[in-house]
């Protein structure tokens, strides 16, 4: 899943971003205002977390021309400013939630969370492969009954394969997916990551090297 952050103070804007990068999302980063039109323009995010008020104007003005023009990505709000007008204002303008400064960083976490699980992408909660199970409401993955400890990287990236089994899936898909802007797509972070799946999924293997691609996930028996 994917968020754009859009916060001004850059230590707290890299302490958000860090905390939900662990969490095992995608984040890119703003600013101001500006940088985060260009990028909602170019990327389809599950969330958005606004400042309040930032140098280059109100956030909750910039959401309400937003949904105006249709953009229905799921908005949080950060603020300092905790009046209940201010609350009613921002959920007028658009927002869908709203966390006042400070803050502890598990809640705005697992409030993201919930927002991306509402942005609209149908995700089935159970993909199967052969006898391999991933569950992306649990975020659980068993094969043949025995459930698997992954990273949340690895679970990224098996839910893509698992989202498009039998299809190959391009080197450049995965890492827009799975990872967000700070990544280096022309270093073997994919592979070291693909590495791990195979080694923690075991044989035989469900993971394909398709050449000049990517990597396909298919049921043992499909030679292909």
């Amino acid at each position: 899943m994917r968020v754009l952050l859009v916060e001004d103070d850059e230590d707290l804007r890299f302490g958000v971003a860090a905390a939900l990068r662990a969490a095992g999302l995608a984040v890119d980063e703003a600013g101001d205002l500006p940088r985060a039109d260009e990028a909602l323009f170019v990327t389809a995010y599950d969330c958005a977390v606004f400042d309040r008020m930032l140098p280059s104007g109100d956030a909750a003005v910039y959401v309400e021309g937003m949904r105006r023009s249709g953009r229905n990505v799921p908005v949080l709000f950060l603020t300092a400013r905790d009046a209940v007008a201010d609350r009613v204002e921002g959920f007028a303008s658009g927002g869908d939630d709203y966390l006042v400064k400070p803050f502890a960083v598990p809640e705005l976490v697992a409030r993201v969370h919930s927002l991306c699980r509402r942005s609209g992408v149908v995700r089935p909660p159970v993909h199967r492969v052969g006898d391999l199970e991933v569950d992306t409401a649990r975020r659980h993955v068993r094969r043949a009954g025995v459930l698997l400890t992954l990273t949340h990287r690895e679970f990224a990236v098996l839910e893509v394969l698992a989202a498009r089994s039998d299809q190959a899936v391009s080197r450049s898909e995965l890492i827009e997916s799975c990872w967000d802007e700070m990544a280096e797509p022309q270093s073997n972070v994919l592979e070291v990551v693909v590495s791990q799946l195979r080694r923690k999924l075991g044989d035989p293997p469900l993971i394909r090297t398709v050449r000049g691609v990517g990597y396909r996930l298919a049921p043992p028996d499909d030679a292909r």
